[in-house]
């Protein structure tokens, strides 16, 4: 869940939601956060190196698993990353990385292209533009597993990071075909209206975001939200 502050007057938080391609396999045209599933290259060991503040031992006690967990948060970046254009990173200066400079941004652009066919990892933009991935900016909010019975389950965890200035979300026009920052009170009020489908979990979890005034408040409560799991149809 990326999130930000409306305006120059910090007075409404927003969240970025992407709509799902309407031939997708699974929720056709829903309004979701950028996300995806865990692929094997997002536990290399050595892309371990290249995160900030967080290493597998903490990353797997946070969500309670015997190893591996630091992957969910390498996941998460990378999916933002390829799904919204948007990569959670520091430069070598350890600034968070800026694509405001159009070359930089079209640089970075051809990353993603790449990374999405599958010719290029994360590690190896990593390495090769000197990047750190901004882990310690990602906070675990919820975990949802769906109930056995159906022949697709699903078993996802959220994450919440402040996105970063001088970069701006772009739908990858594949799987996802449009891009809008809401306010969570409005996605839902949107969704009861049936203007957006949203599925349970997305609901959720944007009424967490609903109760926080500013990106600022949510950051300070983050880390004592209830992580939840939620045996529910996705539905």
């Amino acid at each position: 869940m990326l999130v930000r502050d409306r305006g120059s007057r910090h007075d409404a938080l927003e969240v970025l939601l992407v709509q799902r391609n309407l031939r997708s396999v699974f929720a056709q045209g829903a309004h979701v956060f950028p996300g995806g599933a865990v692929d094997a290259a997002d536990g290399d060991p050595l892309l371990a190196q290249y995160c900030t503040g967080l290493d597998d031992i903490r990353a797997s006690e946070r969500l309670g698993l015997q190893g591996g967990g630091l992957a969910y948060w390498v996941a998460a970046i990378r999916e933002c990353f390829e799904e919204a254009g948007i990569l959670l990173a520091s430069d070598r200066d350890g600034n968070l990385l800026s694509l405001s400079d159009p070359a930089t941004a079209a640089r970075f652009a051809g990353h993603r292209d790449a990374m999405r066919r599958g010719e290029r990892r994360l590690l190896e933009v990593c390495r090769d533009e000197e990047l750190a991935l901004a882990t310690d900016c990602l906070h675990y909010v919820a975990h949802w597993i769906t109930p056995v019975g159906p022949p697709r389950r699903f078993d996802t965890r959220f994450f919440v990071a402040l996105a970063p200035q001088g970069q701006a979300a772009s739908h990858d026009a594949g799987e996802t075909i449009a891009d809008e920052w809401v306010v969570p009170q409005e996605a839902l009020e949107r969704s009861r209206q049936g203007q957006i489908e949203i599925l349970r979990p997305t609901a959720h979890n944007l009424g967490i975001l609903e109760g926080f005034s500013n990106v600022a408040a949510l950051l300070q409560s983050v880390d004592t939200i209830d992580v939840t799991i939620e045996p529910h149809d996705l539905s």
